[in-house]
């Protein structure tokens, strides 16, 4: 008889735990299509980050939803046009990534996250911030490269960097491509995890390849 009770528990507990993963992926499936239709409105990029933090606030122990609101704060913050507002969403970016880093350490997507929210840093003023925030978004796309050789994002990041870099600064299309065609053949190639992994940046690699031609 008690065997049979705790073989009916597990199984209680295997179908609840089924059953709330289910609900986790549907509620990021949900998320993430709402985030690529975003875009084209900025404003509904900090809802849809909101989303992805209440998601992760009630999991806890998943990475994705953090990745994902710091994500979404980030690149609001490469949109923002006043200045003085730029720093408080990159902040916000860093707050959520570091929780996301504590749950998945040594991971090159959260390691891309924190080289766009240095960039992101750095674009306030480029010329007083290159020696602290410069660096910073080299190392971790260089870790990022280091962490998974098969992640064509950082390599994305770089010769996107490199694009709008002036040429007197060892930037432009000449040091972008090969950076960019580097990326572009590792998205031929590279495969996430499931439906919920990162898997952003090949239509911009090619958008940007054919700006150089």
């Amino acid at each position: 008889m008690k065997k049979l009770f705790i073989s009916a528990f597990v199984l209680l507990t295997a179908v609840a735990s089924f059953a709330q993963s289910e609900k986790f992926t549907a509620a990021m499936k949900k998320n993430l299509a709402a985030m690529d239709s975003s875009f084209k409105n900025p404003p509904d990029i900090l809802n849809v980050a909101n989303n992805f933090e209440r998601i992760a606030n009630a999991e806890k122990n998943q990475w994705l939803p953090y990745y994902y609101a710091a994500f979404c704060q980030v690149n609001y913050g490469f949109m923002e046009q006043d200045k003085d507002k730029i720093d408080g969403y990159a902040d916000k970016a860093t707050e959520l990534i570091a929780k996301a880093d504590s749950l998945s350490p040594n991971n090159s997507e959260i390691s891309c996250i924190k080289s766009m929210i240095a960039s992101c840093h750095m674009m306030v003023n480029p010329m007083q911030r290159w020696q602290e925030y410069g660096q910073e978004s080299n190392s971790n796309m260089e870790a990022a490269m280091q962490q998974d050789a098969t992640n064509p994002r950082p390599y994305f990041l770089k010769g996107q960097g490199l694009k709008y870099t002036p040429e007197q600064f060892g930037g432009g299309c000449k040091t972008a491509k090969p950076q960019l065609q580097t990326a572009l053949d590792k998205y031929a190639t590279f495969k996430p995890a499931n439906d919920i992994s990162p898997n952003w940046g090949k239509e911009r690699t090619e958008s940007l390849i054919k700006d150089c031609k």
